[in-house]
């Protein structure tokens, strides 16, 4: 087993601490080792861009990196005080962005923390709190997913996926990337659903949220990146789909092609049409 291998088998989450609040943390020197940064010296200059990046959103830095003097093992036992920042997710989730993208594990910790700082927006947020059913998060991570389609196409099309063929083609290889190589065809055959029939409405709101983060990371990789030419928005829309298959399995999550079945979202949305009249 490579040094990558082992790395990513000590996933991201395995390093999370929880403060006396109850809040989740995570220790730059843990995260710096995770990310295969041998100096801490070079981690800082990372930190220190990831810094700037928080700035420049609109963020508060202090709430995101906290400075503080942890005690570290040196080695044999012996234990030192050492200049150390608590991070939040989405410190880490910067942290990542301004990282060495030549390091595998740097990417996998890219898909890793923007699956769950986005995850972690969507529960957090008011609207999806008073979601009480499986039917009422299908139903409003489908309209998202619609949503966010809707601007991946735009993109798509910013980078010169324009004709709808060349589109489809796009969105299959996001597809196989998510779904172990299976395309929209394959997906839909393996789920035995009829001709017409879509195979995002027979999605469960796992499934769903698995694509969402899929759609969500590809259009602003291809933003971030300017990534021009057909072949490699295609590429990248593999690379991401794949990225979050390997994040899905690093926390122990069913693989998406083995999800069950559930019926057509467009029922529950005649259901709640009829309750509304």
């Amino acid at each position: 087993m490579g040094d990558i291998e082992k790395i990513s088998k000590s996933t991201f989450e395995s390093i999370k601490k929880i403060n006396e609040y109850g809040q989740e943390y995570w220790s730059s020197r843990d995260l710096s080792k995770v990310l295969g940064y041998t100096d801490y010296r070079n981690f800082i200059a990372v930190i220190t861009k990831a810094k700037d990046s928080c700035k420049n959103s609109g963020q508060k830095v202090s709430d995101h990196f906290v400075d503080i003097n942890e005690m570290v093992q040196i080695g044999s036992g012996a234990e030192r005080e050492l200049d150390t920042i608590h991070l939040s997710r989405y410190a880490c989730y910067l942290i990542v962005q301004n990282a060495d993208p030549s390091k595998e594990i740097v990417a996998l910790g890219q898909t890793y923390f923007a699956v769950q700082t986005r995850k972690q927006e969507i529960i957090e947020s008011k609207k999806y709190q008073e979601l009480k059913t499986e039917d009422e998060k299908r139903l409003f991570l489908r309209n998202e997913m619609k949503a966010h389609n809707k601007t991946l196409a735009a993109t798509a099309k910013e980078a010169g996926v324009i004709e709808a063929i060349d589109y489809a083609i796009f969105q299959d290889h996001g597809y196989k990337g998510l779904y172990g190589g299976l395309g929209s065809k394959g997906i839909h055959k393996k789920r035995e659903l009829k001709e017409g029939q879509q195979i995002l409405d027979h999605m469960g709101s796992t499934e769903l949220a698995a694509n969402l983060f899929r759609a969500t990371q590809t259009e602003e990789k291809i933003r971030r990146e300017n990534i021009k030419g057909k072949e490699k928005a295609n590429q990248t829309h593999f690379e991401v789909g794949l990225k979050v298959r390997k994040t899905i399995k690093e926390i122990g999550g069913e693989m998406p092609e083995n999800l069950p079945v559930v019926e057509s979202i467009k029922k529950i949305e005649r259901k709640n049409k009829k309750r509304i009249k």
